[in-house]
């Protein structure tokens, strides 16, 4: 059965984790666009330029949560306010080093979040994440 690629937005500080991560997202073969950004500030930038480009916009965003500038709970609440206006659905993975359980249990706080996943993150994973993405 024929699936279509996603658009992904990978929002991470680590530029070896951004190249590895990309390589691995392109080797699955579910990738269309890749797109990422360094903080949750150039993220939430990008959305709100790309509000309603639908050919822009990510079907998944996998979202470290401690980075500079903006990190991954300041992102989550700020795209609380944009997602209104987003002419698409995202699925939002928390995927971060951070092993406390304190963080997983606060993910639940956001409906938007799909999934909390502890680094590193395998082909397979992301192939499962990928391959059940919806594209709009």
């Amino acid at each position: 059965m024929y699936r279509a690629k996603v658009n992904v937005l990978l929002i991470d500080d680590d530029t070896i984790y951004q190249f590895v991560s990309c390589k691995t997202l392109e080797a699955t073969g579910h990738a269309n666009k890749i797109k990422v950004c360094s903080n949750g500030e150039e993220a939430c930038r990008f959305l709100e330029e790309n509000m309603y480009n639908t050919n822009e916009l990510p079907d998944v965003i996998l979202l470290d949560v401690n980075m500079p500038v903006m990190n991954g709970w300041q992102f989550l609440d700020a795209y609380q306010s944009l997602k209104a206006n987003l002419v698409k659905e995202i699925q939002i993975f928390l995927v971060t080093s951070s092993m406390n359980d304190q963080d997983k249990e606060y993910s639940k706080r956001y409906n938007c979040v799909q999934d909390y996943i502890v680094k590193p993150l395998v082909r397979e994973k992301i192939s499962d994440i990928l391959s059940h993405a919806v594209p709009v």
